[in-house]
């Protein structure tokens, strides 16, 4: 296992088309559950939750949305309309997090929603530390209300990712970062 900053520096996207079986066992996913609820939660509010696609669910999932998307997107070239109503049963794994953030009396709702952004990442990290790639994705299926509740969503939650989990298939290639003096400014009075 790498270390900690080994780990952060050497993380990178696969994409899902590019990710394959074997998907984490019971145990790991149980780890990377685990891994992924430990992260800052102002006022132990626990504002996110879990739902796990695997297994033969994953093709009922991708049936149950399939007419969903062709209404919504009915011009959609027929390849990448494939692509979509085809998105859970290619992965091993996919974890939805769900943001529940709710008002509350001293917790703004936007911190809680960083929880579940940070929630994301640690799972993203958590596939990577145990061999595994992740590609954190929404997409049209997050936003729409009667695909977001066929998902397991409530009318008061909304997605913060469906992360993709698996054995990748290609090594990682990097992307641009931005550079340093792009991204920091120092306050000075």
């Amino acid at each position: 296992m790498p270390d900690a900053l080994e780990l952060l520096e050497t993380r990178r996207t696969i994409a899902a088309p590019q990710l394959a079986e074997p998907g984490p066992s019971e145990d790991e996913i149980r780890r990377l559950v685990a891994v992924a609820a430990r992260v800052p939660d102002h006022g132990k509010l626990v504002p996110w939750r879990f739902v796990l696609y695997r297994g033969p669910a994953r093709a009922v999932l991708d049936d149950r949305l399939a007419p969903l998307h062709r209404a919504k997107f009915p011009d959609m070239p027929a390849e990448k309309a494939e692509f979509e109503v085809t998105r859970f049963r290619r992965v091993p794994l996919t974890v939805g997090v769900i943001s529940r953030a709710r008002e509350h009396f001293k917790i703004p709702i936007w911190e809680q929603e960083l929880s579940a952004g940070a929630a994301c990442m640690n799972l993203v990290l958590a596939a990577h530390a145990l061999g595994y790639a992740a590609q954190w994705l929404s997409g049209w299926c997050c936003y729409d209300p009667t695909a977001a509740a066929i998902l397991g969503a409530t009318a008061d939650e909304r997605f913060a990712g469906l992360i993709a989990i698996g054995t990748p298939t290609v090594p990682p290639v990097d992307r641009p970062r931005p550079a340093y003096d792009d991204i920091v400014t120092e306050w000075s009075a």
